[in-house]
């Protein structure tokens, strides 16, 4: 016979209004892991395929464009990690400022989060190196990573910020009860717990700064963005030109990309164990 409940209802029914959990608990669906995973790999292994098919092919002009851009690929990655080295510490600093209860200090940190990102990073390029001109001339490489790093300290001050509000306040309480001051607290506290949080969309902030570096030609700077304007000016092969350099792009940024998954993964270890 089939068991009835005490709403004589069979077993596994619920009454109208109510949920039935079953006695082992609720079975949520395990989360696909393997997903991400798979584009990824294929997202590559198509762009690492189709370069080395176009090159391979038809090496006339695919084989020598790619030859042509390798120096503007080092300044490139120059311009990218003087700007990470330059945004960093000025998105701390300004998620710090965020958080500060003097408001003085708050009200400056708030205010150049505000400007930074109402301007797009393409206007501040031309202000600080054609308009400032005006006052104080600045090199092209000079004038990239200080647009850039501050555009993107803007930003990134506000992961610093939301990083460190999700660490519990108890963390702080307990820190200041066994004798710490405000900034041992938030140096050997507060960061290193907030870093789990703070990493991820900083590596994701990373690429897309190597990415928003190909604005930087528009002050003729040699990049590599740059360099494949000039062949194609040249060559007239805008679509082969063009189809080359996404192409790079699409492999750096997929690679650094799944650095920074790496990184995540690895600092939620120790939470996948527990």
């Amino acid at each position: 016979m089939r068991e009835e409940n005490e709403n004589n209802l069979p077993a596994g029914v619920a009454p109208e209004g109510k949920i039935e959990v079953p006695a082992g608990g609720l079975k949520l669906p395990e989360e696909r892991k393997n997903s991400m995973i798979s584009a990824w790999s294929l997202a590559l292994v198509g762009a690492v395929a189709s370069l080395t098919i176009l090159c391979t092919v038809w090496p006339d002009p695919y084989l020598d464009v790619l030859a042509f851009l390798p120096g503007g690929l080092v300044i490139t990655f120059q311009v990218t990690i003087l700007s990470i080295i330059c945004a960093i510490p000025l998105g701390l600093i300004t998620g710090l400022g965020r958080l500060s209860k003097n408001r003085f200090i708050n009200l400056i940190a708030s205010t150049y989060v505000e400007v930074i990102r109402g301007i797009p990073l393409l206007v501040q390029i031309f202000y600080i190196y054609y308009a400032l001109a005006k006052f104080l001339q600045v090199s092209g490489l000079t004038s990239a990573v200080i647009a850039i790093s501050f555009c993107y300290g803007a930003y990134m001050g506000e992961v610093f910020r939301a990083g460190i509000m999700a660490i519990n306040k108890g963390q702080t309480e307990a820190a200041r009860s066994l004798g710490f001051n405000k900034v041992q607290t938030m140096i050997y506290v507060i960061l290193p717990q907030a870093l789990r949080t703070i990493v991820p969309p900083v590596g994701n902030e990373c690429i897309a700064m190597l990415k928003d570096t190909s604005l930087v030609s528009v002050m003729a700077m040699p990049d590599l963005m740059q360099f494949g304007r000039s062949y194609a000016a040249k060559t007239y092969l805008y679509f082969e030109t063009y189809t080359i350099i996404a192409l790079i792009y699409l492999i750096i940024t997929l690679l650094l990309s799944k650095g920074v998954s790496i990184m995540e993964s690895r600092l939620n270890y120790y939470d996948k164990r527990k």
